[in-house]
């Protein structure tokens, strides 16, 4: 560096050239930038279209139509909803520093934000107990998860995101006892969302912690009651016919549960650093370096672009599906009669 660039630092650019109060933004060389967008709208692409896959699929094929494909569904529609909604703006932010969006819809994105991830784990946790009973009680799955059940799933799944969301955004209890921080930092052109030590620890909790606790019970129940029953076959060499008959089934219910709870783990890895991260921030005075927020904050989106794809690696109805969908099969006459699962299945 020479004298001159000591005496005449870069300029700094704000977010708003010509309105005063405004926020500096980030200055970033332009390659980085043009990688940085091209990486997220790559998954935001993925995110939108491999969702919509599954979305269309259990929808349109009458095979796929069951009580815990309609759980897929809907988490489906919640990851597709979060690719279209939220992340297309949290990618402006998390580039630039900077929101061009207005403060109303910055409280909207922020609720949208926390219902939508908020109801997929609640979504994982509903498909846990339909697996616990799938493959821990299998004589009574029929009549314990019926699709009357499932719409008490669904509502729960998404009233309480969107009472806990937008009741607690709007009425601001998560910035109370802060309320000088956030007026230190206040600028045009801001868009963050706090939470005071308190709501740090409930917000974690609830959204996170409390549900991700219960399915890792029960799946850690439901592969000790598979490992067993799978024994206890082992141990009826006379029972050939009927371990012929069940094995197909056996094998479905196991796989499906694998699936499932791969896609549970994926979950919590992908999202268990961002809410250690909002547990412990408040306690730190808010230090933590934006960059690397913004860094967990999209580990844990890039779950929603993961799911379709472990659906794609682990079904092969979804890959029929899909090759149904582009090949333009799926416009055909009885289309949705289609058979997608082997004869042997």
């Amino acid at each position: 560096m020479n004298s001159s660039d000591l005496w005449n630092p870069p300029e700094v650019k704000y977010c708003f050239e010509f309105v005063n109060n405004s926020c500096p933004r980030h200055v970033r060389p332009a390659i980085s930038i043009w990688v940085m967008y091209m990486v997220i709208i790559g998954a935001i692409m993925m995110t939108m279209l491999g969702n919509l896959v599954v979305i269309i699929s259990i929808s349109h094929f009458k095979q796929l139509h069951s009580p815990t494909n309609f759980l897929i569904l809907s988490m489906a529609t919640t990851d597709f909803l979060l690719g279209c909604v939220v992340m297309p703006f949290s990618m402006v932010r998390s580039i630039e520093a900077c929101w061009y969006f207005g403060r109303l819809f910055c409280r909207v994105h922020s609720c949208c934000d926390i219902m939508l991830c908020t109801t997929s784990i609640f979504h994982l946790c509903f498909v846990s107990v339909d697996r616990y009973y799938a493959v821990c009680d299998p004589l009574r799955y029929v009549t314990k998860i019926t699709n009357s059940v499932i719409q008490v799933f669904l509502f729960i799944s998404w009233s309480i995101p969107i009472f806990f969301a937008f009741g607690l955004v709007f009425s601001e209890l998560n910035i109370i006892g802060a309320e000088e921080f956030v007026a230190a930092i206040d600028c045009e052109g801001l868009c963050v969302l706090m939470f005071n030590k308190l709501w740090g620890v409930l917000a974690s909790f609830i959204a996170f912690f409390l549900p991700g606790t219960v399915m890792v019970g029960i799946y850690i129940h439901v592969f000790y009651v598979a490992k067993k029953h799978a024994k206890q076959i082992d141990t009826l060499p006379n029972m050939k016919n009927r371990e012929a008959k069940t094995k197909p089934s056996s094998k479905k219910e196991s796989k499906a549960t694998r699936t499932l709870s791969i896609v549970m783990g994926v979950f919590v890895l992908c999202w268990l650093p961002f809410f250690v991260l909002t547990i412990i921030d408040p306690f730190i005075n808010f230090t933590t370096p934006e960059d690397l927020y913004n860094a967990f904050l999209w580990l844990g989106y890039f779950n929603s672009t993961f799911n379709p794809i472990i659906y794609g690696m682990f079904y092969p109805w979804f890959r029929k599906a899909f090759k149904i969908i582009v090949t333009g099969m799926i416009f055909h006459p009885d289309s949705s009669t289609l058979s997608l699962f082997p004869a042997c299945a």
